[in-house]
């Protein structure tokens, strides 16, 4: 992975570190704690301009998040419904109690988002379902992004040949989220099948009942 994005970088320069970045958006898996300390090193070595490497990572952030802002807008509340109400253990209220808490806490959770391995990614989905002004949404992913790929690449630029370290501060951070997630989406599908199959013993038992009745 680090061979590829410095093969991307010294092709493309600090626009490629933003592309990179635009790309760590769509596809999570690509990990921007490896990416921006390494724009940050190869600024150290002169290859591209510090300045330069904060600016195309920040732009690259935003890039990818309207990406996926307007995949979430394109979708609609209406669709993201019908989705939902075809799929087993997901309910329409689920979707209203979501969209509720974003329409309440939006600016936060786009903000502070950009500082949470995964979400970072995801929140801009909600974001443009429950349509949450472009212009503002701009503003705050472009403010979180800047102080993300700020701290990533200084740390690179100081490092310089330890850029690598930084990932390894951060990976224990990153387990923990990921266990987090894990773990309340192993409660929430053990929950709401728990009360499914409730539901379903409650239903034959009252179906026994009327054909009782009618005997």
């Amino acid at each position: 992975m680090a061979g590829w994005a410095v093969d991307v970088m010294a092709a493309l320069g600090a626009p490629g570190a933003g592309l990179l970045i635009a790309l760590e958006n769509l596809f999570p898996p690509l990990p921007s704690e490896l990416i921006l300390p390494l724009a940050g090193f190869a600024a150290s070595q002169g290859r591209i301009g510090l300045v330069e490497a904060i600016v195309w990572t920040t732009v690259g952030s935003v890039v990818g998040a309207l990406a996926l802002y307007g995949l979430g807008a394109k979708l609609g509340l209406a669709r993201i419904e019908a989705i939902v109400d075809r799929l087993p253990l997901l309910e329409l209220d689920d979707v209203e109690r979501t969209v509720a808490w974003f329409e309440r806490h939006g600016d936060k959770a786009v903000l502070l988002g950009r500082f949470v391995p995964l979400f970072r990614s995801l929140i801009s989905i909600p974001a443009g379902v429950t349509r949450l002004g472009v212009v503002r949404f701009t503003v705050l992913t472009t403010l979180g992004s800047a102080i993300w790929n700020t701290a990533f690449v200084l740390a690179g630029y100081q490092l310089g040949n330890e850029w690598e370290r930084v990932e390894g501060w951060l990976s224990p951070v990153q387990n923990i989220v990921i266990v987090v997630v894990v773990v309340a989406v192993a409660w929430f599908v053990s929950h709401r099948w728990r009360r499914s199959h409730r539901e379903r013993k409650r239903r034959r038992a009252a179906s026994a009942d009327a054909v009782d009745d009618q005997g």
